[in-house]
């Protein structure tokens, strides 16, 4: 009986089937170009790692410095005062409170009350974040009931007070604001402020409501998270291209 010959595989070997030059050479090209750019994100993430961890220099040299105080030279050159410790001196203007709606801490809603302060010896009042007060809707707050008569010695960490905070709305006859305005603000009291606010910290004889709240930590945010995924990605894109798609099969 005579032999058959050699039975043709029904799935071809992979050299025959295998992807052929001019499209390896091309996804190559893609995935090394890919690989670059993933390691560039990486670089930019360490280059706002260094500009954060210098600017964080700054604040935590602007805290330990002795603290300014208000009313006082300062007042000429407000905006050098960011960061810094404050004690100002003066009372409260509790006719033009204001509220700031659309805070939480630690998970529970409520508002931060801003007070002015007119502070003794100018007509210029100092802005102060008097802290926290629970509000279930993070709007409704009776800031009357929390006023602090008469003479007051307060210090804080300087904020710069920017723009576009939007105009205040009207709730519930109560007027809340997302954020501070400068410009409006300006507008709105029957003074001059300055272009910063104070951030008052806790402290001996400062009442427990609102809640005044400690200095924002200082910490170098997920740029260095970020800048290891982007290298990790830029390995993984390299790797495939020469172990895979250079593999000669």
């Amino acid at each position: 009986m005579a032999r058959s010959g050699p039975r043709r595989p029904l799935v071809e070997s992979p050299s025959r089937t295998g992807m052929s030059p001019l499209p390896r050479r091309l996804l190559m090209a893609l995935l090394l170009l890919l690989a670059l750019g993933f390691a560039r994100l990486g670089v930019w993430q360490l280059s706002r790692l260094h500009q954060r961890r210098a600017a964080n220099r700054i604040i935590l040299a602007a805290r330990s410095a002795a603290p300014a105080r208000l009313p006082g030279s300062a007042l000429q050159h407000a905006e050098a005062l960011i960061e810094h410790r404050v004690i100002a001196r003066g009372r409260y203007d509790h006719d033009h409170d204001i509220v700031l709606r659309g805070e939480a801490l630690q998970g529970v809603p409520g508002v931060h009350l801003v007070t002015p302060l007119r502070m003794s010896g100018t007509d210029t009042a100092l802005l102060v974040d008097r802290g926290f007060v629970p509000a279930p809707d993070a709007v409704s707050v009776q800031p009357e009931r929390l006023r602090e008569p008469g003479d007051v010695t307060i210090e804080g960490i300087a904020v710069g007070l920017g723009s576009g905070g939007g105009k205040p709305i009207v709730h519930g006859g109560r007027t809340t604001w997302a954020r501070l305005d400068l410009p409006t603000l300006r507008e709105r009291l029957p003074y001059p402020v300055l272009s910063v606010y104070l951030r008052q910290v806790p402290g001996p004889g400062v009442p427990s409501f609102p809640r005044r709240l400690d200095a924002p930590a200082v910490d170098e945010g997920p740029h260095l998270s970020y800048a290891v995924q982007w290298f990790l990605f830029a390995s993984l894109a390299v790797a495939f291209a020469f172990l895979v798609v250079g593999r000669r099969v």
